[in-house]
Parts: structure tokens; C-alpha cells; sequence
């Protein structure tokens, strides 16, 4: 198949729910029981990495390996430990999780280290000291962007912040050094502050109460964990014009990253607001691809390898001077240092396009799609 059908291929797939389901007990005979436990789910982020981590569990160099089951606790503490408690009365020999607290989980995490279970966490944290965590530096991700915007503002303007999942040591971190920027610079002011649930749609909604009693023309900028897309999306539908987009430090949303090229850039299948817009920015991202890379540190602790407690990613950070546009998405081209993927290939504008790590040549494109391996 061609480059160029594959990547149509891969856009007429996109829009398919993908389904990874437990194996019968005599098809995972030999394989490690390994549970994906799964917490907030409503938004684009949580489902992409999802995918990538399906993607590995079914990937050539894993699937005689592993038997991947997946359960959803929603953000429910006390949900997740039972059912952390029930995959370990399973036989599981590994749970990769999305902790929905640092802390709530530790007691069960601990009993279920003492039986034997690896527990890898992914994106965010678990400070019982048996888990395995692999994550970026979350409070880096929140102390540069707030510097970025501090920057372009010359110190001194009226913003918007918007959190992501409250409780999680993702939101937590990243908001509280955030604060700590803002607080050193006295004449800029937080006028507007909302939970994002890190959901384009629901940042929508919190923007919109937001602007219900203030106008776009009382703001000068924008921190949102995620949301910038719908931001600069949401400006334009009020009639700023594309020169007046208002500076957002946010997240790597396709769409956002899109908007970040400058405008009148030919690209395929760009419309407006998902187009180039040339829309002041600095995207950083939790790389969707972290649970992959967690389930595949889990397979090599089982098989005996020395695997480190903490595996810190490097963190993905994009402005307009380093966006560049994948021409079909491949795995080398983004090995090449493309960021952003054109709207004929990701027909979502809050897909997150920082799927690219060396340490996982399994999954690019297709696995955070559709949850498919790389062949």
C-alpha cells in the first residue's frame, strides 16, 4: 500500500471505535495478565493514550506476551480500589493506571506490591514508593508556559486560567506553578478562572460563562491546561479579527497546533477555525503515548529487566517559530521533527499531536487514531 492511500486509509478509519477486549483464558495461556485501569475518561486525551496503549498490547513484539484487560473507574476514587482490589484477586501480574488521586490509591497499590503485582502509573502520579511512575515534569510543563505568557505580555495584563481534573497531580502541579509565575509578576491578574476537565467542550462552556459578565476586550491572555483551539475559536465567532487573537499558553491539540501556522499556509482539509491562523502560542503536551511506554516497562519488569521507579519524558514544547506540519503522518517524519498533522489525517482539532517518542517505535499515527501497531 502506497503512502499516500495509507494515510487515507487512516482518515476514513479515525472516526471507528476501537475495541481491545480480554482474551479467553486458553488464548492467554503462557501471556501476562496485565489490567489497564482507566479513571476520568471524558475527554480526547484519556482515549488517544488508551489507544496508543491497546496499540502496544497488540503490537507483533507483544501480543504472545500480553493479555490486556481494561476497566474504567470514572473519577472515583473508591471505584478504582476496588477495582485495583479485583484485579489483583484476577491474578493480574501488572496494572498500568491512570491514578485518579497521588495518594488515595496508595494503600491499595501497597497490597497489591506486596502480593507480587508490578503497578505502573502513566501521566500521572502515585506516591506509594513500590509503583512505577512515567510522566513528564509536570510542574516544569506549568512554571514555562506561565513564563511564556508573563513574556509576550510584558508583564502586565488581565488572564484566563483554566485547570484540567482536580485532584490529580497532573492539574495540581502544573496549576501550582503557574500561580507561583503569576504571583512573582503583580500586574498580571487571574480575572478569570475555571476547571477544564482538560475537555475542548467543556471549556467551551466555562469560557462562555466567563465572558457572560466580561468581553474578550477586558482580557489579554490566556494559561489553559487545555482549550486554546476552542479559545481562539470561540474570538473569532465574536469577530476579533485573526491579528488580534490574544496569546494562550496551552496544550498540544491538533487543532490548536494547526492554528499556530501561519496564516494562509496551505493545508489539507483545513477549514476555519481548524486553519492556519498564525494564533500566538506555546503548546506543550503529556505525550498520549506514556501508558504505551508504561505497559512496555511493566512486560520488561516481569521478564526479569531492571526497569527504574521513575521515567521522567522529556517534555514536548512547540511555538510558532518550531511548529512544522507532517506531510503524511509517517513514524519517520515525525522522528524528522514534525509536530502538527493536517486536518485530512486527524479530523479532530483536540487530538493530541505530541505522539511521537523513540522509545516506542511500536505506535505512531494509526495506534493514537485507531489503535493500531506500527507493522
Amino acid at each position: 500500500m502506497g503512502i499516500g492511500s495509507k494515510a487515507r486509509r487512516l482518515a476514513l478509519l479515525a472516526g471507528m471505535a476501537v475495541c481491545v477486549c480480554g482474551t479467553s483464558a486458553a488464548e492467554a495461556a503462557g501471556k501476562h495478565k496485565i489490567f489497564l485501569s482507566m479513571s476520568f475518561i471524558g475527554n480526547d486525551w484519556q482515549a488517544e493514550a488508551a489507544n496508543m496503549l491497546k496499540a502496544m498490547a497488540s503490537h507483533k513484539s507483544m501480543a504472545d506476551k500480553v493479555d490486556l484487560q481494561v476497566q474504567v473507574a470514572g473519577p472515583n476514587a473508591q471505584r478504582q480500589i476496588q477495582q485495583i482490589n479485583a484485579m489483583v484477586q484476577a491474578g493480574a501480574e501488572a496494572i498500568v493506571i491512570f491514578p485518579i488521586s497521588p495518594t488515595a490509591l496508595n494503600q491499595v497499590v501497597k497490597n497489591a506490591c506486596d502480593k507480587g503485582v508490578k503497578v505502573f502509573a502513566y501521566d500521572a502520579e502515585i506516591t506509594e514508593p513500590c509503583a512505577y511512575n512515567v510522566h513528564i515534569d509536570q510542574e516544569e510543563a506549568g512554571r514555562m508556559t506561565a513564563e511564556w505568557l508573563v513574556k509576550k505580555l510584558n508583564g502586565k495584563g488581565n488572564i484566563i486560567a483554566v485547570t484540567g481534573v482536580p485532584g490529580t497531580s497532573v492539574d495540581d502541579l502544573r496549576t501550582k506553578a503557574a500561580k507561583e509565575v503569576f504571583a512573582k509578576h503583580p500586574d498580571i491578574k487571574i480575572v478569570g478562572e475555571a476547571v477544564g476537565m482538560w475537555s475542548q467542550a467543556v471549556a467551551r462552556t466555562e469560557l462562555s460563562k466567563i465572558l457572560a459578565t466580561r468581553s474578550w476586550d477586558d482580557i489579554n491572555g490566556l494559561w489553559m491546561q487545555v482549550g486554546c483551539f476552542t479559545a481562539n475559536s470561540m474570538q473569532l465567532e465574536a469577530g476579533k479579527k485573526v491579528s488580534e487573537l490574544l496569546p494562550c499558553a496551552g496544550e498540544g491539540s491538533n487543532g490548536g497546533r494547526i492554528q499556530m501556522l501561519p496564516e494562509g499556509t496551505e493545508v489539507e482539509g483545513a477549514t476555519s477555525p481548524y486553519a492556519p491562523l498564525g494564533a500566538p502560542r506555546i503548546s506543550y503536551a503529556s505525550p498520549p503515548y506514556s501508558g504505551a511506554l508504561a505497559l512496555k516497562l511493566a512486560v520488561e519488569a516481569l521478564e526479569g529487566k531492571h526497569v527504574a521507579k521513575k521515567t521522567i519524558l522529556p517534555l514536548p514544547v512547540v511555538t510558532n517559530e518550531t511548529i512544522k506540519l507532517c506531510d503524511e503522518g509517517t513514524w519517520a517524519e515525525m522522528k524528522a521533527g514534525c509536530n502538527a498533522f493536517k486536518p485530512s489525517l486527524v479530523s479532530n482539532p483536540g487530538w493530541f499531536a505530541s505522539i511521537f517518542s523513540d522509545q516506542t517505535p511500536e505506535i505512531g499515527l494509526a495506534a493514537a487514531l485507531v489503535g493500531q501497531p506500527e507493522e
